[in-house]
C-alpha cells in the first residue's frame, strides 16, 4: 500500500495552520529534527531544541510563530506545536480497517450480544450478558466475563481481561494484556488469619479513556472503580478498588493507587509514584515522578517527595544526617534560650 502524503498547504487548511515557505512541498511520514529527511515532518515545542533547527533536513516543521521568523525552511506555524503535531500524526498512523464479524475459533455465550459491526477476533471469549457495540474490536485471546459492556468504537487489544462488571464507554481503547475488574484487595483479620471481602462492584470506564499494556485496574467491593471521561493510563499501573480517577487526569507507568483514594480532575501523576488509600487529590496536581502522596492534597499545584539523585557516598552521609534532624530539631529552643 502507498503511503499517504500531503502538502503544506493542504496540512494548514486541514488543521486551521499557518505555512510559512513552500505550501506545495510533500510530507509522507514523522520524525524528530535530527532524523528527518526532506520528506518528513518534524515538530519544535521545547526551546531547548531550537539549535537544531539550522541543520534539520525536514521537509516541513511545525512551530510558533517567534520560531518561524529564523527558520528558511517550510514551517506550519501553530499556537501549540506539540498538540498540532499530535493531530497531524494520525494521519500517518491510520486505525486499521474493521472487519466485522467474529472469528470462528471465538466462543461466545448464548446471552451475549455482539453488534453485527464488530469485530472478534481469533480465541476471543464472551461471558453472559455481555454486550459488544457497534465498530468496537476485540482483539486475539481476549477474555471478556459475564455482565460486562463494550462501548461504540472502543478497542482492546491482544489477550485483554475484563473480569465481571466492566463497563467501557465509548471510543476506550485498552492495550495488550491489561487486566480490567480483577478481585479488588480486600481483607480482614480474625483470629489471626486474613478473610477475604467479596469485591461486589465493578468497574466503569468513561468514553476516550486509554489503559496502557499490563495495567490492571480492580473492581469495587460495593461501589465500582471510577475512570471519568478521556482519563489517560501508561503502561504497568495499579489502580486498586473504588478509587475515583476524576477526568482528563494522566498517569505514566509503574505510578499506583491504593483503594478508595480519589483523584481530580485535569491531574498528572509521575512514572513510579504512589497515592496512599482513601486519600483526596483536588483538581489540576501535578505530582512529580516516583514520589509517594501521604495525605491529601487540597490545593492545586506541583508537588513532590523524596530526594534528589546524588552519589552513592553523598547519599550516604545525607541519609545519617536524616536520623540525626529529630534530636537536633529538639535541641533548638534549648539552644536559642542559652545565647
Amino acid at each position: 500500500m502507498d503511503r499517504p502524503s500531503f502538502s503544506a498547504v493542504e496540512l494548514a487548511e486541514r488543521f486551521g495552520l499557518v505555512v510559512c515557505g513552500d505550501a506545495d512541498i510533500r510530507v509522507a511520514n514523522v520524525s524528530t529534527l535530527v532524523s528527518a529527511g526532506e520528506s518528513d515532518l518534524a515538530f519544535l515545542a521545547n526551546p531547548r531544541y531550537r539549535s537544531q533547527l539550522a541543520s534539520s533536513s525536514a521537509g516541513i516543521v511545525v512551530m510558533r510563530a517567534e520560531d518561524a521568523d529564523a527558520y528558511g525552511g517550510t514551517a506550519l506555524i501553530a499556537d501549540d506545536p506539540y498538540a498540532a503535531f499530535a493531530r497531524l500524526a494520525a494521519l500517518f498512523a491510520p486505525r486499521a480497517e474493521i472487519v466485522p464479524g467474529i472469528h470462528p475459533s471465538a466462543a461466545i455465550e448464548s446471552s451475549a450480544q455482539v453488534h453485527a459491526d464488530a469485530q472478534v477476533g481469533a480465541f476471543v471469549s464472551i461471558g453472559d450478558r455481555t454486550v459488544v457495540g457497534a465498530g468496537a474490536v476485540i482483539g486475539a485471546g481476549c477474555v471478556i466475563g459475564e455482565d460486562c459492556s463494550i462501548g461504540e468504537d472502543s478497542e482492546l487489544g491482544a489477550n485483554v481481561t475484563l473480569v465481571t462488571r466492566v463497563r467501557l464507554g465509548k471510543r476506550v481503547l485498552i492495550h495488550a494484556g491489561a487486566v480490567l475488574g480483577a478481585d479488588g484487595f480486600g481483607l480482614a483479620m480474625e483470629g489471626g488469619r486474613w478473610l477475604k471481602v467479596p469485591q461486589l462492584g465493578g468497574v466503569t470506564v468513561g468514553d476516550d479513556c486509554e489503559i496502557g499494556a499490563n495495567t490492571t485496574i480492580d473492581r469495587g467491593a460495593l461501589d465500582d472503580t471510577v475512570l471519568e471521561d478521556d482519563v489517560r493510563l501508561d503502561n504497568q499501573i495499579q489502580i486498586g478498588h473504588n478509587v475515583h480517577i476524576g477526568a482528563h487526569t494522566a498517569m505514566a507507568g509503574c505510578s499506583a493507587v491504593a483503594g478508595s483514594a480519589r483523584i481530580g480532575r485535569y491531574c498528572l501523576i509521575g512514572g513510579g509514584a504512589g497515592v496512599l488509600g482513601h486519600l483526596e487529590l483536588c483538581d489540576r496536581v501535578v505530582v512529580t515522578a516516583m514520589s509517594l502522596v501521604t495525605h491529601s492534597i487540597r490545593d492545586p499545584g506541583e508537588y513532590s517527595s523524596g530526594t534528589p539523585l546524588m552519589d552513592n557516598r553523598s547519599w550516604r552521609k545525607s541519609a545519617a544526617r536524616f536520623k540525626q534532624l529529630d534530636t537536633l530539631a529538639r535541641r533548638l529552643p534549648a539552644d536559642k534560650e542559652s545565647e
